[in-house]
């Protein structure tokens, strides 16, 4: 059964880059997200740094929120995010 887009989960993710940098974004589904960037179908700055792990992730109530996060979480500092990684674990 397939669900609608109302009824999806999303996501808020930090992935590490090869190159120890971070990229931020948003998806529906953390693993094919993961996988995708590592197939080189992900974001641009992603394809020169594979590869690639989401190191972090939070649920959001919708699409707009998981947005939101990704703005609020590309405004973190390096160290911040470092922070962040190491506490959700």
């Amino acid at each position: 059964m397939t669900r609608l887009d109302d009824e999806k989960t999303y996501y808020a993710y930090i992935a590490l880059c090869s190159d120890g940098t971070y990229y931020v974004g948003y998806t529906d589904d953390v693993k094919k997200r993961e996988k995708a960037h590592n197939l080189a179908k992900g974001a641009k700055y992603t394809r020169s740094r594979l590869p690639v792990s989401i190191v972090y992730f939070e649920e959001c109530e919708d699409k707009s929120a998981a947005m939101s996060r990704e703005w609020h979480l590309k405004k973190l500092t390096h160290a911040q995010k470092d922070e962040l990684v190491k506490t959700k674990h």
